[in-house]
Parts: structure tokens; sequence; C-alpha cells
């Protein structure tokens, strides 16, 4: 899925204003941005909650653009009389439709399918915090929730915990998987392992929702929680208490 990067939205600025209004909204914000980007895939053109600005989803990519074709918001936009963030919505529906399509066969999974939460952390088997909150995996299934694994090596192919993350999926059935991540987690030596992987899958993901570290806590209706957050906290937020 191609996504827009700066030099595309820099040539967005440039472009727009020049559009041939065509029959409808739609086509025209499809043109104009084809146009531009040839190889692009818009999910979907849609009006926003502000008249006359259209949403234009790319994968978990936002952006705004007007309905004539001329202007675009790269940004956010903030009802300031509920003072609600609208953009964010939308792209927790985008990151959990991702998830769902990727599906849990492809995840290495902690915790019984009954919990009353079901969480996907984005991990790296060498940072610390990482292992920090896997270490802690029995509190957070006292606290009723599941933690699904997406594996995200920040140093990428080919490094260490790439290649520990491999080892992990290939170390055998579910139970295996679990064992070797527990290991690799406690700073252990696992077993080198090799097979069909979903490990570059999962770094894919990770940069289509524009991922910045690990761990990356994905909720179950796709809101993103960055960094570490013991199974308390944790808890109290998906039960919708955030003051916790």
């Amino acid at each position: 899925m191609t996504r827009l990067h700066c030099s595309a939205l820099a040539g967005l600025a440039l472009l727009l204003g020049a559009q041939p209004v065509w029959s409808s909204p739609e086509q025209t914000i499809r043109k104009a941005l084809v146009d531009i980007v040839p190889e692009v895939q818009i999910d979907s053109i849609s009006p926003s909650p502000v008249p006359g600005l259209y949403e234009v989803m790319i994968g978990t990519q936002l952006m705004y653009v007007t309905g004539d074709g001329r202007y675009f918001v790269d940004g956010r936009i903030v009802d300031l009389e509920t003072r609600e963030d609208v953009t964010e919505p939308r792209l927790a529906h985008a990151r959990k439709a991702l998830v769902d399509d990727l599906g849990e066969a492809q995840m290495v999974v902690f915790g019984p399918a009954d919990a009353q939460h079901t969480v996907t952390v984005f991990t790296d088997i060498e940072c610390g915090y990482c292992r920090k909150l896997h270490s802690e995996i029995d509190q957070y299934a006292r606290e009723g929730i599941r933690v699904r694994y997406l594996f995200y090596p920040r140093a990428g192919a080919g490094s260490a915990a790439y290649e520990e993350a491999v080892s992990v999926w290939c170390a055998g059935d579910d139970e295996a998987q679990r064992v070797a991540m527990t290991d690799a987690k406690a700073g252990k030596q696992i077993p080198v392992k090799s097979c069909a992987n979903p490990v570059d899958a999962h770094i894919a993901l990770g940069r289509e929702m524009g991922l910045r570290g690990t761990p990356a806590i994905l909720t179950e209706s796709g809101d993103m929680i960055p960094g570490y957050v013991d199974a308390k906290r944790l808890a109290a937020q998906l039960n919708g208490d955030s003051g916790s």
C-alpha cells in the first residue's frame, strides 16, 4: 500500500489548485491525487464533519481535501465545542482493520480466548520496556488482558532482534512459541531456527501505522497506546477509567 510521504504532500500543495472540477468532489479529489502519485491506493473518500472538506483514507493515513480539489490539510480536526479529536476514531478504525486482516494465526498469543480484553502489542525482543512488559505477562492475565504479539525489531532485517523473532516464530507449536518468546525476553539463548514466518509482514504493518517505537499497544477498537503501561493502569484504560 502506497503512503503519501513528505515530497508527495509538498507536491499536493503546489498542484491541487490547478485541478479541474469533475462531476463529483470524490472524482475531483481522486483525479488530483492519482495525477500526483499514480501508484497511490486510495481506500476511501468521504465527507468529513466539516462542510466542504473530505476525508481521504490511504491505509492508516488520513488527510483532508476540499471538494473542489484545491486545498488539502495534513493533520487532525478537533471539535472545539466538544473538545473531541474527530480524526482519531477514523485512524483507529483503519488500524483495527489492518490487524484484523492479518489475523490472530499470525501472532504469538498469551492468555485465554475468553479474557475480558485483548490487546495487540508490537514488540522488539531486545527492547528493555518490551522485556519489562513481558516479565509481567501473568499480571496482565490476572487483570483480564490477553496479549497478542507482533514482531517489530527496530533495527530491521538481519539484526539480532530480527533473527530472534524468526527463531521464536519457528520454535514449533503455539506453546513452543510462547516458551521461546519468554526465554528470549529473559535474555536467554534460544535455538536458532528458520522457517516461513510473518516477521516482515509485522514490520510492514507497523510502518503502515507510523509506529515510532516499542512497545506499542493496540486496543480492540484500534486505539494506539505508545510505550509500556503496567497491568492495572492498562486495565483501567481498557475499562474506560482513564483517570485511574
